[in-house]
């Protein structure tokens, strides 16, 4: 299958591009700037900018099925018009280009709730892509543990440069953190599986953790001694995204969303994606090595043919005794 991915210069794209050529599709990978690109082997390198209309529509060109992983949230206040422009032009080109599916990473968060402006931005880019003329798949992550990720990078120097944190209440708020290589085993096995076609599934790691515990666990892993978390009612996530911009180095306009967002609980239902993609998760404690060791997934192309295998075996024992039944 040609497969384009957006945002394959970025976190997930990075780990999502070499398992689809391992998995034996041609793929096609969309960056800003094709000869900064350092091309994986088996690719084939694209400039555009979703941004700019006219400048990307050339690599949707015989593309059977595409990745969305853009965002925007390193631009700054604007981050949402942007994402919104980005998405409707991708929108437009993939359904006159006829593809036929698209798999998009979203984020949770419970609609009903008062959405942070990034996960209420992640909601609203999910349903942008839904009005294409094609099938989109949508996975919606909590925290993704890995090397490259903002998130994680964000918990790893505080964990490593605060004996104590000052928080406001959400440093208490449930999280579903998953290690990169299981996103990058539900994303390439989303393209394979033709039942979750136009269908919307949450994906999350073994355990759901607090961010305080998220915190304490990574600066176990790390070797220090786990910080001490004073949770301080009257401290806001605003005010407080201004101090851990202050000792982080994760750019400012990455840390405010991400600090506001996590007010929001972030819980992943993660059965209905199990049911066809059973993958082995990778224990947290073991996602936080691999990320501090900045080592690639583990074994995810492996992961994902155990996954299909198992889903295939239970589908036919459940065929099996269902025939069984009637006769």
């Amino acid at each position: 299958m040609r497969v384009l991915v957006t945002g394959a210069a970025g976190f997930v794209g990075s780990h999502l591009v070499p398992v689809l050529v391992e998995r034996g599709h041609e793929v096609h990978a969309l960056v800003r700037d094709a000869e900064g690109y350092e091309v994986p082997p088996g690719v084939t390198a694209c400039d555009g900018d979703l941004l700019d209309r006219g400048s990307f529509e050339g690599a949707l060109a015989g593309v059977d099925a595409a990745y969305y992983l853009v965002h925007s949230m390193r631009a700054g206040d604007d981050f949402e018009a942007k994402d919104r422009r980005a998405a409707r032009n991708f929108a437009t080109a993939a359904s006159e280009a006829g593809l036929d599916r698209v798999v998009y990473l979203g984020g949770l968060g419970d609609e009903n709730g008062d959405l942070s402006a990034h996960l209420r931005s992640r909601r609203e880019i999910e349903s942008l892509l839904a009005d294409g003329e094609y099938a989109l798949t949508t996975l919606r992550a909590a925290i993704v543990i890995g090397p490259g990720s903002a998130g994680f990078e964000m918990i790893r120097q505080l964990a490593g440069r605060l004996p104590v944190m000052v928080t406001p209440r959400w440093i208490h708020t449930d999280c579903h953190p998953i290690a990169i290589g299981d996103v990058v085993a539900y994303l390439a096995g989303a393209l394979e599986v033709p039942a979750t076609a136009g269908e919307t599934y949450e994906v999350g790691g073994p355990e759901v953790l607090s961010y305080a515990e998220i915190v304490r666990r990574t600066a176990a892993a790390m070797g220090q001694r786990p910080p001490r978390v004073i949770s301080v009612p009257v401290l806001t996530p605003r005010l407080s995204s201004y101090w851990v911009e202050f000792v982080t180095d994760v750019p400012a306009s990455v840390v405010r969303p991400l600090i506001l967002g996590l007010k929001n609980p972030v819980v992943a239902d993660d059965g209905p994606i199990r049911e066809h993609l059973p993958v082995a998760l990778t224990p947290f404690d073991e996602a936080v090595g691999r990320a501090l060791a900045g080592r690639s997934p583990s074994n995810a192309s492996e992961r994902l043919d155990a996954a299909l295998a198992a889903a295939d075996s239970g589908a036919d024992s459940e065929s099996g005794a269902q025939s069984g039944g009637e006769a």
